[in-house]
């Protein structure tokens, strides 16, 4: 369904016409999406948190990554599901020519579901179960070992699929981990000395290891980094690249033809948290890369790009109802209903990820008037649930509205049940081209609280107390539990 900004304008859009690309700036589009959200109900008292995702500003999104890149070079852009795993949103990546990179099951079935192709698939993962491999090799999604366990797992499913007269059936790899250092934010590094991710390219004996892999085994085609994240600077990510380029290079004259024909570089391009720009964008990214890596565009290769956040961050936020404010301590605070659930990273570590607040009033106006410095407080139950501190914004009132810019990746789409607080709905908007109206459709429905109880195991209620029906020691009604077989109960 499809939803414009006033009350009575439900339908479909008309002759199912696609949201256009054109339009507004993303501030303007986020501010008119504010107030037709508060028109629509979508965001306030009936619904007191909400996912808004710009439609035109992701299509936009995926188009500048597809310019930046474009070149001599064959180029695979994935989007990393686990940014935003909403299978209406890999849809409108994968019509834009941005396939998707998995990291379980679940997301490879989302990216199934949005019509992605195996071809513009890789599943990349520390923890790949044998289940997981043969389905790959299956299908025909591209794989990439993580490490030298899993590459053994790989090597019977390639002997298992010759014994039936079948090839591997799939693009397969390896993940380096280029061991090239650290960004500001540990936990988001993924290629340091110690890193639980790829095969360590400086350990000992490693790189020997890698090549010789490689020449014993002609169906492996492919190196993989990721080096970027949140806090990685584009310098350490392009060295990254340069390092398994030159790896490349090393397989493929060693090998005397060219074995490596692929070299996936991974995604993790920082965002701009701070303010509206962009930066650095994926043209600045790929410049340096062509700087650092000539090599890489030649046209020899075919590079695979698996961006996630950069992608979605800027073109999706959290609007959310304020429900009470106080003081305390000389302090004033909003407590509403975005927190923890939707704003996890922002709430445990602050610091690193610090997020814009806007005011707005219950229609859905800016909100104007002197600074107060005030705690924007979520509605998880510790004191730590807060996605703003001592920040001046205009003086916040229950029924007032906040929205957390930038949003658009990792935060509603992913979130932490928390005091088994429900999922909230999200939402894709566009300006209509014919009435200048904001439109609506629903990309995720917020979950209800029988869907709360259905997860928490209310189906399994009496499992834990007692064999059989009838009262409980507090005289209230036990169900029969389910009977589990074990080992030891089954002979």
């Amino acid at each position: 369904m499809v939803l414009d900004s006033t009350p009575s304008g439900q339908g479909h859009a008309p002759g199912g016409q696609r949201p256009p690309v054109a339009g507004h700036d993303s501030l303007t589009r986020r501010h008119a999406a504010v107030r037709a959200a508060a028109h629509a109900g979508l965001v306030g008292p009936g619904a007191p948190v909400a996912g808004l995702l710009d439609v035109a500003g992701i299509r936009a999104a995926a188009r500048e990554l597809r310019a930046a890149f474009a070149g001599d070079a064959p180029v695979l852009h994935t989007f990393a599901v686990k940014a935003a795993s909403l299978v209406p949103v890999l849809e409108l990546l994968n019509e834009e020519g941005v396939g998707c990179e998995v990291a379980s099951p679940g997301e490879l079935e989302l990216a199934r579901a949005a019509g992605v192709p195996a071809s513009r698939t890789v599943l990349d993962s520390p923890a790949k179960t044998v289940g997981e491999l043969r389905d790959a090799l299956a299908t025909g999604v591209a794989v990439n070992a993580d490490n030298a366990q899993e590459l053994a797992r790989i090597d019977a499913l390639v002997r298992e699929r010759a014994g039936a007269g079948r090839e591997p059936g799939a693009p397969l790899g390896m993940r380096i981990n280029p061991q090239v250092g650290t960004g500001t934010i540990g936990a988001m590094s993924t290629a340091t000395a110690t890193s639980k991710f790829g095969v360590a390219l400086r350990d000992e004996g490693a790189e020997e290891w890698i090549v010789d892999s490689f020449l014993d085994r002609p169906w492996l085609t492919r190196l993989h980094t990721h080096t970027g994240s949140q806090g990685v600077p584009l310098e350490l990510m392009a060295e990254s690249v340069r390092v398994v380029y030159a790896l490349a290079e090393r397989i493929n004259r060693e090998a005397g033809r060219q074995q490596v024909d692929t070299i996936d570089i991974g995604g993790g391009l920082p965002v701009n948290f701070a303010g509206e720009e962009t930066a650095p964008s994926f043209s600045a990214y790929a410049d340096l890369l062509r700087a650092t890596v000539p090599g890489l565009f030649d046209g020899r290769y075919t590079i695979v790009t698996e961006f996630g956040r950069s992608l979605l961050a800027k073109q999706g936020f959290v609007a959310a109802l304020v429900e009470y404010t106080k003081t305390s301590g000389g302090r004033r605070i909003a407590v509403g209903h975005a927190g923890a659930q939707v704003a996890t990273r922002t709430v445990f570590a602050p610091e690193s990820w610090p997020l814009r607040v806007a005011a707005f009033d219950a229609h859905g106006e800016p909100k104007t008037g002197p600074a107060l410095v005030q705690d924007v407080a979520g509605p998880c139950c510790f004191a730590g649930d807060l996605v703003a501190r001592g920040r001046s914004l205009p003086e916040l009132e229950p029924g007032d509205l906040v929205a957390l810019w930038d949003t658009g990746a990792y935060y509603f789409s992913t979130p932490f049940g928390y005091n088994s607080l429900p999922r909230p709905a999200v939402h894709g908007y566009w300006t209509d081209e014919e009435s200048g109206q904001v439109r609506f459709a629903l990309v995720r429905p917020a979950q209800s609280l029988a869907e709360v109880l259905a997860e928490s195991g209310v189906g399994q209620r009496g499992a834990l107390t007692g064999a059989g029906e009838g009262p409980g020691p507090l005289g209230e009604v036990r169900s029969r539990p389910i009977r589990v077989h074990t080992a030891s109960t089954a002979r």
